[in-house]
Formats: structure tokens, C-alpha cells, sequence
């Protein structure tokens, strides 16, 4: 079994501590509280205060929870409500369109996929909830990145790596993609990241209007892009999706 390091264990009380009263305390109740010499406890305050998961009031002295872990739980609580929010609209996709429904976010410098419905066939399929996309090249990944500034941010200034023929690389080209996501509300990526496969996807927003995610459907170039043109219907299908797991979340019509 794995040792746990404790200099961590002791990080996770001190902040449970702070949590769990109603009042900043001190350093000296900290140390005494958990058992901790006070120049070991006020090291770890000090760490802590530095990455902005404690704060001290200038004042007293006094320790208290700070503000990246409101931070930190908001994201957290953001990804589960639209997860929970989308089940039944990806559930939905997939059966009307017949292909694979991915729903992802912004995590680092790329799409972390967080909820992926299979595609409604006897086909063997991977569950890919956890795996990450490029912002570049991907339905999703465009989308993301057209209406996040922060994704927008990371895509430009990051590495867009040539993944087939068609991957779009040079910064006007791509700032030219997103134009054109933003003008039609949707992305694609036929052949841009995989070759044979093409993507669709849609922006997701909150009640803010911000947004959170997207969603598309992803499958063979031959039935999402038959004829070298995508299926209308798909389109549809996926903005309308977009659509309804925004208005669950209180962004109202779009």
C-alpha cells in the first residue's frame, strides 16, 4: 500500500478545520487543534495562503477558507449540474441521430470530455468520459474556444499540432474558423483530428449567458458528412440539443 504524505493529510484537517467553525482562528488554536507544532502549522497556512485556499485578515491575524476553494467547488458544482442537466437531451441526440453524443468542457489547454453517451448500435465502443481533445481541431474544441475567452486564449497561444491534411494550424486561418462559429452557432471537424470520423457541436450556456460546454455528436465522415456535405438534420439535431441543456440551466432562448 502506498504510504499517504503528510505534509498533504495535514494540509486536508487544516482546511476541514477552517470549514467547520463559524469563526477565523488563530494560529495558536490551529497548532492545538490538530496537534501540530505552531511553526509547522504556520507553514502550512503560509503554503496555503500563497496558492489562495486560506486567507488572513490583516487585522486580527486570523485564518480563514479563501477564495480558490469557492473557486475550485463552483467549477465543480458547474460540471455536475451541467452534466445532470444534459443526460436526458444527450440521451435524446443519440437515438435521433445514431451517432456517438459527447459533452465537454474547458480543462488546462484543451476539452475534457465529462459525459459521452454511445452510439445506439451493437457496435463495441470505449467510454471515453475523462479524455481530453484539442481545442483546435475538434467540434467541440472550436466551439469551446469561439465563445470561451479563456479557451480562445489557449488555443491561440498554444501548440496546434498538424493532426491530419485538413488540421487548420496558422492563427488567421483559425481565428477565420471561429468567425465563422460564431456567425453560424455550430463547428465541425470533418477529418480535422481523426481521419474517416466528423464531429458537429453546439455551445452550452448558463443562466449568466456564459459559456460552460458544448455538445456534439461524433461518427463516420460517410454518415455525419455523406456526399462531402454535412447532414442538415445533424446540425439541427445538435443546435437544438445545445439549446435545451441551456435553457435547463437558466439561459433562457438563444
Amino acid at each position: 500500500m502506498a504510504r499517504n504524505i503528510q505534509s498533504l493529510e495535514r494540509a486536508a484537517a487544516m482546511l476541514r478545520l477552517l470549514a467547520g467553525g463559524e469563526r477565523r482562528l488563530g494560529l495558536s488554536e490551529v497548532a492545538a487543534a490538530l496537534g501540530l507544532a505552531k511553526g509547522t502549522a504556520h507553514g502550512i497556512l503560509r503554503t496555503l495562503q500563497h496558492e489562495g485556499f486560506v486567507e488572513q485578515d490583516p487585522a486580527s491575524g486570523r485564518y480563514q477558507l479563501g477564495a480558490e476553494l469557492l473557486r475550485l467547488g463552483n467549477s465543480y458544482l458547474d460540471v455536475h449540474e451541467l452534466r445532470a442537466r444534459a443526460l436526458v437531451w444527450t440521451d435524446d441526440l443519440a437515438r435521433s441521430s445514431g451517432e456517438s453524443v459527447y459533452l465537454g468542457v474547458l480543462h488546462q489547454q484543451g476539452v475534457l470530455i465529462v459525459h459521452h453517451v454511445f452510439r445506439p448500435d451493437d457496435s463495441r465502443q470505449v467510454l471515453e468520459v475523462g479524455a481530453m481533445q484539442p481545442l483546435h481541431s475538434t467540434a467541440l474544441g472550436k466551439v469551446l474556444s469561439a465563445y470561451d475567452p479563456v479557451a480562445h486564449t489557449e488555443a491561440v497561444e498554444g501548440d496546434r499540432e498538424q493532426f491530419t491534411a485538413r488540421t487548420v494550424t496558422t492563427e488567421t486561418a483559425f481565428e477565420g474558423v471561429l468567425d465563422l462559429t460564431r456567425a453560424r452557432g455550430w463547428a465541425a471537424d470533418v477529418e480535422e483530428t481523426w481521419e474517416g470520423v466528423a464531429s458537429i457541436a453546439a455551445p452550452i450556456h448558463d443562466r449568466r449567458r456564459m459559456p460552460v460546454g458544448a455538445v456534439g455528436v461524433t461518427g463516420a465522415v460517410e454518415r455525419v458528412c455523406p456526399g462531402g456535405e454535412l447532414k442538415p438534420e445533424l446540425v439541427a439535431a445538435v443546435r437544438d440539443c445545445a439549446r435545451s441543456v441551456s435553457r435547463d440551466l437558466g439561459a433562457g432562448r438563444f
